[in-house]
């Protein structure tokens, strides 16, 4: 019997439709979703989706209706995981990195390694720029025992796209539990500015408000002059180290919008985290859930729970019958424990 999932619920984004795709690639359990990203603007399935969607299809073989442009509904019959050596092309500026992780725990769970090329956006403003998965994400999950190799060969920017994403995926043999409870010791800070096609001084610019909103020396801001990306682009992003988790902080130029008022947009974010001392940021608390409920248990703590997260854990719980606690501890972060 297919699970029946109504996509207007909490936040009603496109999240709701990559957990269920991972997770019935995953369990094997059919789905219909219907209102697909309701609450959204441009409401339905754009080129991104569609992408997420076909890719998960294509690794599991699964059956497929609904899969066009602007579609409301769908349905998705699983079939077997398979390892592959695929490349997956959003069209547009389409973030490549949730394309990725649509299809990641599921090829964790193939029967043999995948190498994948996904072409599309992988710093735009709707999703995890590719450095959030180098930097913050796939370092946790080695820790639970996955094994990724992951590589931004080419930046893509809105509105142009075109960035490349390599990956390969090797099965993972036994889950580790994850514990992230308390930011330990002393912050490390270092910041990376990436330009494209603009004039230059727009980076120095930001790396100098970076340097001085931050308190870190000017040889801790990394500047990248990219020169092989198909359209331009600017992006600020801070790396905080606390303990077990370096959590990345992004911010983006825009026509019309101050290059200073850029770096202290991602400067004040990560100034926000470190006086929280909450070691999980509330974008990668969604994005912790999924292999925390695979490997069976483990907690974090995050300062905010987000209408992503708490639409994450019901999503979640559609497909796998694994408890996910939510404390609120005495000094206002959250605690989440799977058990």
């Amino acid at each position: 019997m297919n699970i029946l999932i109504d996509g207007s619920r909490g936040e009603g984004g496109g999240q709701i439709l990559r957990t269920s795709l991972s997770l019935s690639a995953l369990t094997g359990r059919s789905f219909r979703m219907f209102n697909i990203r309701a609450r959204r603007a441009r409401p339905g399935l754009r080129r991104q989706h569609l992408t997420a969607l076909r890719a998960a299809a294509e690794i599991c073989g699964a059956e497929l209706s609904g899969a066009s442009l602007g579609s409301a509904s769908l349905e998705f019959k699983p079939g077997r995981i398979r390892g592959c050596e695929r490349t997956f092309t959003t069209g547009t500026a389409g973030s490549a990195t949730l394309v990725f992780q649509t299809v990641l725990y599921p090829l964790l769970h193939a029967d043999e390694p995948s190498t994948l090329k996904i072409i599309g956006g992988t710093h735009n403003m709707a999703a995890p720029p590719a450095d959030f998965l180098l930097e913050t994400f796939l370092p946790l999950l080695a820790r639970m025992g996955a094994k990724i190799e992951a590589n931004c060969d080419t930046p893509g920017f809105f509105p142009a796209g075109g960035g490349r994403l390599r990956v390969r995926i090797e099965p993972v043999r036994n889950w580790e539990p994850l514990e992230v409870i308390d930011c330990c010791g002393d912050c490390r800070i270092r910041a990376k500015v990436l330009v494209s096609q603009l004039n230059p001084n727009i980076a120095r610019r930001e790396a100098g408000v970076l340097a001085s909103e931050l308190g870190i020396a000017a040889g801790e801001v990394e500047i990248v002059d990219v020169t092989d990306s198909p359209g331009p682009g600017n992006v600020v992003m801070v790396f905080v180290k606390c303990g077990a988790v370096t959590e990345t902080f992004t911010a983006f130029g825009r026509l019309g919008y101050p290059a200073e008022r850029v770096a202290e947009d991602a400067a004040r974010e990560a100034k926000t985290y470190m006086t929280n001392r909450a070691p999980v940021g509330p974008y990668l608390a969604d994005q912790l859930l999924l292999p925390l409920v695979l490997s069976g248990r483990g907690a974090f703590c995050t300062r905010q729970l987000t209408p992503h997260t708490r639409t994450n854990i019901e999503t979640i719980g559609l497909f796998i019958d694994k408890r996910i606690s939510v404390v609120q501890r005495p000094n206002g972060n959250y605690m989440l424990k799977v058990s």
